[in-house]
């Protein structure tokens, strides 16, 4: 099957391109596309692999679901498109690197400038129905990312794994630790982020990580 993602991902991926799942997969999210709303724009449900050649993955943030309100998915975890208001686990994202280093909340929610950088925004699951959270789980996206991740894990190096709440850590629980930073905490939203988020300092602490390695650090 012909997908339309960035090469250095395509190359690592293809096997799972040509695999039943993917196909079933295929044929669901397109056929949801005609039915009904779903986001993100079909054009930027690749957009976290697009955005981050696999040999520039420097940070791994896991996500769950795309956001399901019209206009703010764009295929990055937690990012919302420009001009769009920012949602709350956002916003406490901000709140804790201003915490942690210092640097003020941005006018934009569009984490671009992260994936741009080297940090790999993934959702467990690429799509959703418009206000129906969870409403494309289980219908193979999981493996996928599954593979993603344990692709990089096994071939890359000292990469960092940020695992925000129990379902992100659970799916990060194979990582090889003594290979990479794996950073876990409870989840930024705001049923949460007091129990944990807030002042787990993971901004600063992947930082200090690249530098020991000789990789350029994220301006967050």
């Amino acid at each position: 099957m012909d997908v339309q993602i960035e090469e250095s991902w395509k190359t690592r991926l293809q096997t799972e391109f040509d695999k039943d799942y993917f196909k079933n997969l295929t044929h669901f999210v397109r056929d949801e596309y005609k039915r009904t709303p779903v986001y993100p724009p079909g054009k930027l449900i690749f957009n976290a692999f697009n955005l981050c050649p696999f040999n520039e993955v420097k940070v791994v943030i896991i996500g769950q679901d795309p956001y399901h309100g019209p206009g703010q998915a764009h295929g990055l975890c937690f990012s919302v498109n420009d001009g769009v208001s920012f949602p709350p686990s956002l916003i406490n994202i901000f709140k804790e690197i201003k915490n942690d280093i210092g640097t003020d909340a941005p006018t934009s929610g569009n984490l671009t400038r992260w994936a741009n950088q080297g940090v790999l925004l993934l959702n467990a699951t690429l799509t959703v129905r418009a206000h129906q959270a969870g409403s494309h789980q289980n219908k193979g996206w999981e493996t996928f990312t599954d593979t993603a991740i344990r692709t990089l894990a096994e071939q890359r190096e000292h990469l960092v794994f940020i695992l925000w709440g129990a379902y992100a850590q659970k799916k990060g629980a194979f990582i090889n630790r003594e290979k990479h930073l794996v950073l876990s905490s409870a989840h930024p939203s705001p049923l949460s982020a007091y129990n944990g988020f807030f002042g787990n300092k993971h901004f600063s602490q992947t930082n200090a990580y690249l530098k020991t390695h000789g990789e350029k650090e994220i301006i967050w």
